[in-house]
């Protein structure tokens, strides 16, 4: 029976003629409604004529989170007076709910992008709803530009409507070819907001890592919360284990303690979008997943710690991780309004007002941030490599991109030019990350079908931290384990499976069998052991091993899960297995390099023949005859590392290289450019033969740099003969000194004593441009600089000589210095 009531109570049904008539006349449309308004339960049926009349369409609805499909089919079946597995049902990965009659069906965007790799077509559909597309997980930025393709090459007919709960609505209408608009109005009831900071300072976020003094603040706002509110509370939290530390920190509390997340039962799940029993309060502790797609019954008051959690890639390390971030102002209204759903509320930010206006407007698009790898495939998977012709928000980042491009290559998903190959489809087909589909297919061979359908199962979901930091350790409390994980784990263990033969290689040791498997997902971080819990991985980055880890003695790991803390070299390492030198060899073959290496190292030529994987030195021997090309360059390397000084100069040599610096600044060509940049690119036009016969740091230091500079003189032109007539080494003076010029600063320099210049009325010149006169007292300091001497002698002189002729009474201090003799004696000695 059709719970009409409850249909038209939904606000979004005012919206719904609207949208019919842009979907009727376009095809596509951007449905905008405040979370509440049932844009997720009343569409659908409506759309697919369960609701209001109108013919049966097949709708399909892509959610993306598990928990939001489940319940949100579980409520469309509930409204049509059924159970969900008949008209309406969902399929989540591990868990299909669907009859003969289905005719809207929700699912998740991984399970809707497997979909259409297989059926490009999506016969029998009529519609697509992309639900919370505001939210820019990659999965539904990929359904959205693949369900575009399809549209415009052989479904022009497929309706498809994205379902955004922000009023930031028109980037996807431009990317659905300017598509109509439609605004449903909610009917939030107001909510109180209520700045609730720490009293004291916190530390911010980084990485995983959440400062406990924040933990226990929110607990304690909990508590307040209870105290001055009536009904249910809904805190957020960023994740599974702040989540269970602030639940042991409400122990105690008059108020049921409910924990809300991507891995939580599904009969906990169940039971909060259930709503109280009526017999006493709840807090709800929650992640993300309960910002959208389904309502808590009951939530009257949110607590909001301020904290989301998202995808980070660190390409040069190879790592990837999720990373603690402050969540943005469309994440805080968006957890604000479950306050408002069914009555007025309140709202407590744990965070100063004055910090809300810093935050950003919107999350990050995962596009931007995310590991590309399983994206990259897909792309190719689609026939599109480098996803250039797919209609997105975002471009994927360059860098990303061919990162990822790497890892496909490497585990065989696409050959050279980018094109998926048979294995890459293979690799597609089993919802893995193309790292743990290699796992599994290559470790089906070496440890049977099941062990590495286990080993995979561990690694596509991290175990609890009670499991520890051993894979192996981790392995066997899953299998003896009754927690919610293991049974979910168990669960994607048969998934898995199927997909691989279990024929052979299934004897053996488990911890062996874990290492490879493990070091088969990320070869490049299989690390050898430097010492005291340290370790290199293949990728060049250190890991550390925490106190007490019992890996700590182990040779080598297959490192499966590690962070890079802020201000760290070095990796931590949170999940690993032991493996040994073979292992390593056999799942990290494609880094193993042996050969020759000559390089710069420690401050002289290094040669040596080594044998090593990425980073990691397997074996080593001197090279006592390198090639002398390789020779060559290592010098070179060190020449660009340490300088030109390695070289011998001389006081002489390094006024030269000033001096044609001079006239390549003033006169350009042919005179050369002799900055170290330049220099290091000409070694062969200056530094030969000299550098070629070099084999050692002691030989640079044997030639002479004066001689070799000389060569890059323009000889063929024949200026090189006026280098002393442009940039002379010494100019001289009227008393008939010989002055050397410096010509290191942005003007040549003439430093002489005053009275050595009497007489000369205009300023001496080099290539035509003025020096700049350092003028000495008789004790040979600084008494004047001018680069105008004629303006020197009629203004400044007198101060000059009013200053220093009592100081220095044995010099002649005439009144008029332009029409005196020059000297470099005192009076006595010049008569």
């Amino acid at each position: 029976m059709i719970r009409t009531d409850a249909l038209d109570q939904l606000p979004v049904r005012t919206a719904v003629p609207a949208l019919e008539r842009a979907l009727d006349d376009r095809g596509v449309a951007v449905l905008c409604a405040p979370p509440g308004t049932g844009k997720t339960t009343l569409v659908p049926l409506v759309l697919a004529g369960l609701a209001g009349g109108g013919p049966v369409r097949r709708v399909v609805v892509a959610e993306p989170r598990r928990i939001a499909a489940r319940a949100a089919a579980r409520r469309m079946a509930w409204l049509i007076g059924e159970r969900a597995g008949g008209r309406v049902g969902f399929t989540v990965r591990g868990e299909r709910v669907v009859g003969r009659d289905t005719v809207v069906e929700v699912v998740t965007t991984g399970v809707l992008l497997q979909r259409l790799q297989r059926d490009q077509e999506l016969a029998g559909v009529d519609a697509v709803i992309i639900d919370e597309c505001h939210e820019r997980h990659l999965d539904a930025d990929t359904v959205a530009a693949f369900l575009l393709d399809v549209r415009e090459a052989i479904r022009p007919d497929l309706r498809l409507v994205a379902a955004s709960a922000t009023t930031d609505a028109q980037g996807w209408a431009r990317l659905l070819g300017d598509a109509p608009v439609v605004e449903a109005e909610g009917v939030s009831h107001p909510v109180e907001v209520v700045w609730a900071p720490p009293a004291a300072p916190v530390r911010p976020p980084h990485g995983m890592r959440v400062d406990p003094a924040l933990l226990t603040h929110v607990a304690a706002t909990v508590r307040r919360a209870l105290a001055e509110r009536d009904g249910d509370v809904l805190c957020f939290l960023p994740g599974v284990g702040e989540i269970g530390r602030v639940a042991g920190q409400l122990a105690g509390v008059a108020a049921e303690v409910l924990q809300v997340h991507g891995r939580a039962p599904a009969a906990v799940q169940d039971a909060v979008l259930a709503g109280s029993s009526g017999e006493g309060r709840r807090v709800v502790l929650a992640t993300s997943v309960a910002e959208s797609s389904l309502t808590v019954p009951g939530v009257r008051v949110v607590v909001d710690s301020g904290l989301a959690r998202e995808p980070r890639t660190d390409h040069a390390r190879g790592l990837s991780a999720l990373t603690t971030v402050r969540a943005s102002q469309a994440a805080g209204r968006q957890r604000a309004g479950r306050a408002g759903r069914e009555a007025p509320g309140a709202v407590y930010r744990c965070w100063a007002q004055a910090e809300d206006g810093r935050l950003a407007r919107f999350p990050s698009p995962e596009i931007k941030v995310a590991d590309l790898a399983a994206f990259a495939l897909q792309a190719a998977c689609w026939g599109d490599p480098d996803a250039s012709g797919l209609a997105l928000l975002d471009p994927p980042p360059a860098g990303a991109m061919s990162a990822a491009r790497e890892v496909l290559t490497a585990v065989g998903a696409v050959d050279a030019e980018g094109r998926v190959t048979g294995r890459g489809t293979r690799m597609s087909r089993l919802g893995l990350h193309p790292r743990l589909a290699r796992a599994l297919l290559d470790g089906a061979a070496g440890v049977g079908g099941r062990r590495a359908a286990e080993v995979v199962a561990l690694l596509s979901e991290e175990p609890p931290r009670e499991y520890g930091d051993d894979l192996a350790a981790a392995l066997r409390a899953a299998r003896r384990g009754g927690d919610g994980y293991a049974g979910r784990w168990r669960q994607e263990v048969r998934r898995l499976s199927s997909f691989v033969a279990d024929a052979g290689g299934g004897s053996g040791p488990d911890d062996a069998a874990v290492g490879l498997v493990a070091a088969l997902a990320f070869p490049e971080r299989v690390a050898r052991a430097r010492g005291e819990g340290a370790f290199l991985m293949a990728s060049g980055t250190g890991a550390e091993l925490r106190e007490g880890s019992g890996l700590r003695s182990a040779p080598w790991l297959a490192v499966a899960v590690a962070d890079r803390p802020a201000h760290s070299a070095s990796a931590r390492v949170r999940l690993a297995a032991v493996i040994d030198e073979d292992t390593a060899r056999a799942a990290a073959g494609h880094l193993r390099f042996a050969g020759e290496e000559v390089h710069w190292a420690g401050g002289d030529v290094v040669a040596r023949r080594v044998e090593r994987l990425g980073a990691v030195e397997l074996s080593v021997r001197p090279l006592k005859q390198p090639a002398p090309g390789l020779v060559r360059e290592a010098l070179v390397e060190g020449l660009r590392r340490e300088g030109l000084g390695l070289l011998r100069w001389t006081r002489e040599t390094g006024q030269l290289r000033e001096r044609l610096a001079f006239l390549h600044r003033e006169l350009g060509e042919p005179w050369p450019d002799v900055s170290q940049g330049a220099l290091l690119e000409r070694t062969e036009q200056w530094l030969e033969p000299e550098l070629s016969r070099a084999r050692r740091r002691s030989d640079l230091a044997r030639i002479d740099a004066g001689q070799a500079l000389r060569r890059l003189l323009p000889w063929a032109t024949g200026e090189a003969v006026r280098l002393d007539e442009l940039a002379p080494e010494r100019i001289e003076v009227p008393s008939g000194s010989r002055i050397r010029v410096e010509y290191g600063g942005a003007q040549p320099v003439l430093a002489v004593k005053l009275q050595e210049l009497f007489g000369l009325r205009e300023t001496p010149r080099v290539a035509g441009v003025p020096v700049l006169v350092h003028l000495l007292s008789p004790a040979g300091r600084p008494a004047a600089v001018t680069a105008d001497l004629a303006s020197f002698w009629q203004d400044g002189y007198r101060a000059v000589r009013a200053e220093l002729r009592g100081r220095y009474p044995k010099h002649p201090w005439p009144e008029d210095p332009t029409t005196v003799e020059a000297t470099r004696f005192t009076k006595r000695a010049r008569r």
